[in-house]
């Protein structure tokens, strides 16, 4: 099943602005399309955030921070932020450790 991913558009177009034009859009294969994409909580005080690392289009490692899709909102999920991984993030992903 794929999940449906919704994000604010002015976010988007910070996020572009700050991470070499990654939009939030960009994060949708790696949570929807990479079966060995890893998860953990994300500590931020706003609630129930999860940071997930993963390939998109086979080449390009990605750091994503979103929200589950969730039933009380047709199973829909919020993207918050896209970057490329940083390369101690690359190996944790690399060595199964994130």
């Amino acid at each position: 099943m794929i999940s449906r991913w919704t994000w604010n558009l002015r976010k988007d177009q910070t996020n572009r602005r700050d991470h070499g034009g990654l939009s939030l859009a960009d994060g949708m294969p790696v949570l929807d399309g990479d079966p060995h994409q890893l998860s953990r909580p994300d500590t931020h005080p706003d609630g129930d955030r999860w940071q997930t690392i993963g390939m998109a289009l086979d080449v390009l490692l990605l750091f994503v921070v979103h929200t589950e899709p969730d039933d009380r909102r047709d199973g829909i999920g919020r993207i918050i932020s896209v970057r490329r991984a940083s390369p101690q993030e690359r190996k944790a992903y690399e060595e199964g450790a994130f």
